[in-house]
């Protein structure tokens, strides 16, 4: 079915990345590639002269040894890629980069600013230029 998908996991939200890893490996093609992806959102400006240094570097090691246990916990082999910056952004840019040909994205419960789908899910659907499967 697909060649290359983009799984976007947010590290708190593990168990919503285990059911859209789940559903990408059914949709994968044979020889085809999983990129397990989190982004680590920038700190604003105003805030960085606050934040220890350390806090990124963290965030990051924290981040990756989720994705990895992510990986073993549900057996799909997929490339792992960490970033850094707005979220839907950097789906959109990593699904460009690897010439992706779809996003699964998971959406959590919305408020009233995002009614029927998450912010970034949102954003990603509105702006991608492949196709995007959001689960629940």
């Amino acid at each position: 079915m697909y060649k290359k998908i983009i799984v976007p996991v947010d590290p708190a939200a593990i168990a919503v990345g285990e059911t859209i890893l789940t559903k990408a490996k059914s949709l994968l093609d044979a020889g085809g590639e999983i990129v397990l992806l989190t982004i680590i959102e920038d700190i604003p400006g105003y805030l960085a002269i606050d934040v220890p240094v350390d806090l990124i570097e963290g965030a990051i090691t924290d981040a990756k040894a989720k994705l990895v246990t992510l990986k073993e916990k549900t057996g799909v082999s997929a490339h792992l890629e960490i970033r850094s910056g707005a979220p839907a952004r950097e789906i959109l840019a990593t699904a460009e980069e690897h010439k992706a040909d779809l996003i699964i994205v998971g959406s959590h419960v919305p408020d009233f600013s995002n009614y029927f789908i998450g912010a970034t899910a949102d954003r990603v659907v509105r702006h991608s230029k492949i196709s995007v499967l959001v689960v629940r």
